[in-house]
């Protein structure tokens, strides 16, 4: 059963590298490859920007890049047979949440739930860490539209789901991390 990890915080609170940082530590004591499955659509060219900034935090020497909007549970079943994988950074899940409402506009709690629960469950069959990246959306005003709301919910209740689970659940804040557990 993989180790798990829960990083949130407000946009460029230093989530990713907080997550990056640890899962390379992770692998380097325990002699595997780090691998980053990332979550983002390319969908325009300032997200181009945003991926290559992302991409350039990774040595490509070290780290292995998959790219999975959608079918999260399949990536990390992949993982699962590969016995040199020691650590996965998730990132991220506010994206995938995203991504899931965009493909299903009416997608349901209850689906979210079970998407969730999904990927927790195949992480079960992994040797290393997981550290799960999330941006958290709901410490600010209450978004004006009903489909920002519905979203903030959705990934609030994700959030919970994976937080739940998780080993450690950690809080960044302007670069500084708060252990929640």
């Amino acid at each position: 059963m993989a180790w798990l990890s829960f990083v949130s915080g407000g946009c460029r609170s230093g989530k990713s590298d907080y997550a990056l940082k640890k899962a390379y530590e992770f692998s380097q004591l325990n002699l595997g490859e780090p691998v980053f499955l990332a979550t983002c659509p390319k969908i325009d060219s300032e997200m181009d920007q945003r991926i290559l900034r992302h991409q350039g935090a990774r040595d490509p020497m070290i780290w292995r890049t998959i790219e999975e909007a959608y079918d999260l549970q399949s990536a990390i079943t992949s993982l699962a047979g590969e016995r040199n994988v020691k650590s996965v950074v998730l990132d991220c899940l506010s994206l995938w949440v995203n991504n899931l409402m965009y493909r299903s506009p009416s997608i349901a709690e209850a689906e979210i739930e079970q998407e969730c629960e999904a990927v927790l469950k195949a992480c079960k069959d992994l040797e290393g860490s997981v550290h799960f990246v999330s941006s958290e959306v709901g410490l600010g005003l209450v978004p004006g539209s009903g489909e920002s709301r519905r979203y903030r919910d959705l990934l609030g209740l994700a959030n919970q789901i994976f937080a739940r689970d998780a080993d450690e659940a950690i809080f960044l804040v302007s670069g500084l991390p708060l252990k929640l557990k």
